[in-house]
């Protein structure tokens, strides 16, 4: 496997990386991510400690996830009652002939 090495920089520190190369722009758009949010917090609470920061993104991400994992979930779930809904009707219709 075909690996790309590159340095990500997040909150002024770099961090090197190795991912395939379809994987880049993925890796180098959530560093960007985390910055941006970085400086979107520090702006909001006027907070300067990188590590509550950090701390902070990484909440927020997880809290965007667990919504983003629930809707889904929800929404798996409606298609299975319909699935199984489905093959009731066509149990009783088969069962009928």
């Amino acid at each position: 496997m075909n690996e790309l090495s590159f340095r990500i920089k997040i909150a002024s520190r770099e961090y090197p990386m190795k991912v395939v190369p379809e994987e880049e722009e993925n890796v180098r758009l959530a560093a960007s991510k985390v910055n941006e949010k970085m400086k979107l917090f520090r702006s909001q609470f006027g907070i300067d400690d990188k590590q509550d920061l950090l701390a902070m993104v990484s909440f927020d991400c997880n809290v965007k996830q667990i919504r983003q994992d629930l809707k889904e979930k929800q929404k798996s779930d409606h298609y299975i009652s319909r699935i199984e809904s489905l093959n009731q009707l066509i149990e009783n219709t088969l069962s009928k002939s």
